[in-house]
């Protein structure tokens, strides 16, 4: 199973989402691809209700119960960058990493921060894009609100402007583009990254890109099936009744998948 873009620390982050999905889902393996504690947004002020804590302390029992668990930093949780080979409570934190699935494909997981030429090269910039992307998710919000109001199923504002927005969408492309060079560099089959919040499973030539999505726009993950296959799930509704512990899945309105 592939996690990224949390943003736990952020008011925008559905750890509710999150907490629902892991009840539903287990895994042997679980890769958390980065951006899932927002240290940008806590240093500028702190915001950690317990549904954040709760991702956490769901985690942790996973791991406790057997699940090995690879925390791969990105840009947001870069302070952990400097814990590489670290474990704590049994989940292990890396830069990178390499996954191979059950039909013996080798993936390279990585956040894909190191390719975002703003992130590494004009530090301002990203920052600046940051708190216009907050502004993006108080209209997220505003708007979830009012489709909740009107009995109408949630839709991501944010999501669709940067499936729209010609400049956003060229961004993605370059962005897919270079991470896939990377997994050429790397003699690996593929990648697996986050850091754009755009879930996707592309092939580019003889290299197969996947994204994990976030949880903080679309509710997505990634999972890989017993038989090597790649799934991205969405989430994006808490279940009523929801189990406290995970099961092998069973059909729960096409959304639950077996994970390996």
């Amino acid at each position: 199973m592939f996690i990224s873009d949390v943003h736990l620390g952020s008011k925008a982050a559905k750890a509710e989402f999150l907490i629902d999905f892991l009840r539903y889902h287990d895994a042997d393996i679980i890769y958390l691809v980065g951006d899932i504690v927002d240290g940008w947004r806590l240093r500028r002020s702190w915001h950690w209700p317990q549904s954040h804590n709760d991702v956490v302390q769901k985690l942790l029992r996973k791991a406790r119960k057997g699940a090995t668990i690879t925390y791969i930093a990105g840009n947001h949780d870069e302070f952990a960058r400097q814990f590489q080979g670290v474990h704590f409570g049994g989940i292990v934190v890396a830069d990178r990493a390499i996954h191979e699935t059950a039909d013996g494909k080798r993936l390279l997981v990585i956040h894909g921060d190191q390719f975002d030429t703003v992130v590494h090269n004009a530090r301002w910039l990203a920052y600046l894009g940051d708190h216009a992307y907050d502004a993006a998710m108080l209209v997220n919000r505003v708007v979830t609100r009012l489709r909740q109001l009107l009995g109408l199923p949630y839709w991501s504002f944010s999501s669709w402007a940067k499936h729209n927005v010609k400049k956003a969408v060229n961004f993605i492309g370059s962005f897919q583009t270079m991470l896939a060079d990377e997994a050429r560099r790397s003699h690996v089959d593929g990648v697996i990254c986050g850091h754009i919040h755009h879930a996707v499973i592309e092939n580019f030539g003889d290299v197969q890109y996947i994204n994990t999505g976030d949880w903080v726009e679309s509710c997505t993950a990634v999972v890989e099936h017993f038989d090597g296959r790649m799934e991205i799930l969405t989430w994006a509704q808490v279940l009523p009744e929801a189990p406290d512990e995970p099961f092998i899945p069973l059909l729960i309105e096409d959304r639950v998948g077996q994970a390996a």
